[in-house]
């Protein structure tokens, strides 16, 4: 055999030793990935051949279950009440993958989790069809609907989301406008592929979960972090007197910063307790310069800004913004919920629940359970967690009077409820854009003595309503009322 040849077999003999390297390599290494991939069609197929598990409320009620039929499928995914659950149970389709908690969850659903390998291995033995495991959330049906109706009944676009103030449970999570997820889970391609171009082409992102995935300008709502930064600093009590003057000389700026009636907050120098109660803006923006950016900032992350919640369930929740970098005009305007800030409705949830739960900030959770095909056994509990101390427990009970100050004698007039004492507090939020409608925030709790569930509301746009009629107080806290009742009701 002369050279070349030698040298030809050699790098064949070569290009043949790393093709099975690669191979290996891909399957020990990337299975688990590859498998995952929502677009995996022989994975999809395989497991439209067995009996997907279901996704269950708290009172076990189906909002995802997979029926039989009669094609080569086998198995039909159904969304029983449709639009007002499908941005948490997303859609499950042979043609365009998983979505939401179809996606999150798949493991367990589609009966592959390695904890369900004992059943699989008894169903393998006894021949009985393989069948996957249930999911149960920890919404509260009541709840969901009254954020539902809340938010339909008027034609508004926003979101709702509601928390156990002690355990971090996810009581609601609602998103308009929505989306009806069966045809997406269709047999007929065409029917798919119709529904998700419409999907696509809706400039209103029917299928955006705008409670955890869409960042917002809190605006007000987050002067609940700075009252809470310069009550934990101790350069201020809920009886500081403060500056409130009509306009606040904002540093470094020609431009300053006005309140939104125009006008000076009572005498002019409220109480930092008066000043959340009329939601005073110069008040805060002084307030904001006075503590400082770091102390702002360091307050803000630990109501959770700038990291993930909901990791474990890959919901794609977005991570609320705290700005980068501040000079003193920036750090006025954004002590009152603006310039760069950017908040998820399940964010402002989270900060009046840690408030509501004696300055802890609990981790907010949407699974309550996992079990086997049998919906009996659980293969795995969530246990509440804590995730930080926000604040101290005596800020925790100043705020808590402040915000109940709020609703009983300031803005936040439309949320008291008969006979239980609400903390709460508006929000009104510029877009940005001169011709846009501001952002209408409300997040509160009750009962304020004992608390037991927090609330947030964000209405992005209200139809036929005048630009002046668009608040907080007047569009948000209504239905955050409504959603309290059906939660303490239950």
């Amino acid at each position: 055999m002369n050279s070349p040849i030698r040298r030809i077999s050699a790098g064949c003999l070569l290009l043949c030793v790393a093709l099975l390297i690669n191979a290996t390599y891909v399957q020990a290494f990337w299975a688990d990935d590859l498998n995952a991939r929502s677009e995996n069609r022989r994975v999809l197929l395989d497991e439209y051949s067995r009996e997907r598990g279901p996704i269950l409320l708290a009172d076990d009620t189906p909002i995802a279950q997979s029926v039989p039929v009669d094609d080569e499928y086998q198995f039909l995914r159904q969304y029983p009440l449709g639009p007002i659950y499908a941005p948490l149970t997303g859609y499950y389709s042979y043609n365009y993958g998983r979505t939401a908690l179809e996606r999150a969850q798949n493991d367990i659903l589609s009966g592959d989790d390695d904890r369900l390998f004992v059943r699989r291995l008894i169903d393998l033995v006894t021949g009985e069809e393989p069948r996957g495991g249930a999911v149960r959330l920890t919404i509260d049906p009541a709840a969901q609907q009254a954020a539902w109706d809340g938010l339909t009944d008027e034609g508004f676009k926003g979101a709702v989301v509601a928390i156990d103030v002690e355990t971090g449970a996810i009581l609601a999570m609602v998103s308009t406008p929505s989306y009806d997820p069966n045809p997406m889970a269709s047999h007929s391609i065409e029917e798919q592929t119709a529904t998700r171009e419409a999907l696509q082409a809706d400039a209103n992102e029917p299928d955006l979960n705008r409670a955890i995935a869409q960042r917002l300008p809190p605006g007000s709502v987050f002067k609940l972090v700075t009252a809470a930064a310069a009550l934990e600093s101790g350069q201020f009590e809920p009886d500081t007197e403060v500056p409130g003057p009509a306009e606040y000389d904002v540093p470094l700026s020609t431009r300053p910063l006005p309140n939104q009636n125009g006008q000076a907050c009572g005498d002019g120098t409220p109480t930092l307790t008066e000043a959340l109660r009329v939601s005073c803006n110069t008040a805060f923006a002084y307030v904001g310069n006075e503590i400082g950016d770091e102390v702002l900032r360091e307050q803000a992350e630990r109501f959770g800004f700038g990291t993930q919640p909901l990791t474990n369930d890959d919901m794609n929740a977005a991570t609320s913004v705290f700005p980068a970098e501040l000079d003193e005009a920036l750090l006025a305007y954004t002590a009152i919920g603006q310039f760069e800030v950017a908040a998820t409705p399940l964010q402002m949830a989270m900060v009046s629940a840690a408030i509501a739960n004696d300055g802890v900030l609990m981790e907010p959770y949407l699974v309550r359970e996992v079990s086997g095909p049998d919906l009996v056994s659980p293969i795995e509990r969530t246990e509440p967690e804590e995730r930080t101390r926000a604040v101290s427990p005596e800020t925790a009970e100043e705020l808590t009077q402040m915000m109940v100050d709020v609703v009983e004698n300031g803005t936040g007039e439309n949320a008291q409820i008969d006979g239980i004492q609400v903390a709460g507090k508006t929000g009104t939020a510029q877009t940005g854009r001169e011709e846009d409608p501001p952002y209408a925030w409300f997040t509160s709790f009750a009962p304020a003595d004992e608390p037991r569930v927090a609330v947030a509301v964000v209405i992005e746009e209200a139809p036929d309503t005048a630009r002046d009629d668009i608040g907080g107080g007047r569009l948000a806290a209504p239905i955050a009322r409504e959603v309290m009742e059906a939660v303490l009701g239950s």
